[in-house]
């Protein structure tokens, strides 16, 4: 019997018996407001909890993160939800578009991993269920997670590389005190709006 070319889904009915928890999160308020679709998305991982075969009434989604950053679960109220179900044996599944929703830094998605291998939580994305408890599984998602913490890590360089750039040529342009506004030559002066 060649292990290699068994394929099937790790997915059981221990697994079943418990919740599907499907994790939404966008990083910037901003974000949830023009890039709707992504929100969509992700709250459709609803229906692939389902084609996995959890019944809609035992598939619980966590948004409380919608408009907050994974880098840190500190303010993440949805994400310590999250990980206090896991650590109640109350999840079966924790299933997210991709890894970066779950956790853009190293400490809080290891914390996650290493839940789920203790409790035989599956993770999903839009593409495979994984099972932290198989090697191969782990070190993918192990991967993964440092992907999203250096990728994370390049966001913020090329975005100081670019305020870096303006400034240098003059055209940074910081938010200014009340009272005060950039006028049409993109000098500071006082705000005529008296409110």
């Amino acid at each position: 019997m060649n292990m290699l070319l068994n394929l099937e889904s790790p997915v059981t009915t221990a697994h079943r018996a418990k919740l599907a928890y499907i994790y939404v999160r966008q990083s910037t308020a901003g974000q949830v407001r023009q890039h709707q679709e992504s929100t969509e998305l992700q709250y459709r991982l609803v229906d692939r909890a389902a084609l996995f075969g959890w019944p809609k009434e035992r598939i619980e989604v966590i948004d409380d993160d919608l408009g907050k950053s994974g880098t840190s679960s500190d303010s993440r109220g949805g994400f310590q939800r999250l990980i206090a179900e896991i650590g109640l044996g109350k999840a079966g599944l924790v299933l997210s578009l991709d890894a970066s929703r779950l956790a853009r830094n190293n400490h809080d998605w290891h914390q996650l991993l290493e839940l789920c291998s203790l409790f035989g939580v599956l993770i999903a994305d839009g593409e495979r269920v994984y099972d932290p408890c198989a090697y191969h599984d782990r070190l993918l998602l192990g991967l993964s997670g440092i992907m999203s913490e250096a990728e994370l890590h390049q966001i913020k360089l090329r975005l100081h590389q670019g305020e870096r750039q303006k400034a240098a040529r003059g055209e940074l342009r910081v938010p200014l005190p009340a009272g005060l506004a950039y006028g049409r030559d993109g000098r500071i002066g006082f705000n005529p709006d008296e409110e």
